[in-house]
């Protein structure tokens, strides 16, 4: 996890190659999801948040990684093998998923979004989500063989499209 958190591309090579790093993978993105849901917890309660309300933004927080863990590598390994193939691409969607796993990593440091003054749990949430997103365009780099430019693009598109998805989703009327 140390050397993915310092974007070591042959880390991410490493957990391309290895079938069995899922398991890790899943333990790094289940751990970023628990930070930063026990972040949320410790800022809503300070906040005067409580009961339903505080249950529910712990919740929404938590399922975040996830999410965007699962979505995103789904998303950028569609657009990233078919779009963003490069001549040397050759990938599958369990090596974005392990790789993408582990870009998450620097998300153990959500935890820390809840110290004050705001503007401190703030900014550690900030720079915390933008090491991510540039763990994510390495993993990505790796896992599809690609130059950091076409990484970024897929990258990117991925957002773009798990952006949609969800935005979708939460402006679609429920069934009565």
């Amino acid at each position: 996890m140390l050397h993915a958190a310092l974007l070591d591309a042959d880390t991410y090579e490493e957990v391309e190659a290895d079938r069995r790093s899922i398991v890790q993978a899943t333990l790094v993105v289940g751990l970023a999801s628990t930070s930063f849901g026990l972040g949320t917890a410790i800022q809503s309660m300070n906040a005067g948040i409580e009961g339903v309300q505080l249950a529910l933004q712990v919740v929404i927080s938590a399922l975040l990684p996830p999410v965007f863990w699962f979505g995103g590598s789904a998303f950028a390994f569609m657009t990233g093998a078919s779009f963003f193939r490069g001549p040397e691409t050759e990938t599958d969607f369990a090596e974005v998923l392990r790789t993408t796993g582990f870009a998450f990593t620097p998300g153990l440091l959500l935890v820390f979004s809840c110290l004050p003054p705001a503007t401190l749990g703030l900014g550690i949430y900030f720079l915390t989500s933008l090491w991510i997103v540039i763990a994510g365009v390495v993993a990505i780099r790796q896992a599809l063989d690609f130059t950091t430019a076409r990484a970024v693009g897929t990258f990117g598109s991925a957002m773009v499209l798990l952006w949609i998805v969800v935005w979708g989703l939460s402006v679609v009327p429920l069934p009565v």
